[in-house]
């Protein structure tokens, strides 16, 4: 029978981290509902899904900030880019 928990423990600030990396990414997938055209929104999906997945090796908590950082400037962004779309 294999273990469900993680074969390494978290500290508090990884864990934190974790969940910063984790909303920004459901929130990315909220904000990628809102477009309309199918194909674009799939591209996209696709997109954040494999830039999510190539950086998930990462350890170091500035390399990881600094993502971030620039994940949650793509993703103001894109919102602004829907609301000129919209108006």
């Amino acid at each position: 029978m294999t273990s469900k928990l993680p074969k390494t423990t978290l500290n508090l600030k990884q864990f934190l981290l974790r969940q910063e990396v984790l909303k920004l990414y459901r929130d990315i997938f909220r904000t990628l509902r809102k477009i309309s055209d199918e194909s674009t929104r799939s591209e996209l999906k696709d997109w954040a899904r494999s830039d999510f997945r190539n950086n998930k090796h990462h350890r170091d908590e500035t390399a990881i900030k600094s993502m971030l950082y620039y994940g949650r400037k793509s993703l103001k962004d894109l919102e602004r880019s829907l609301a000129l779309s919209k108006s």
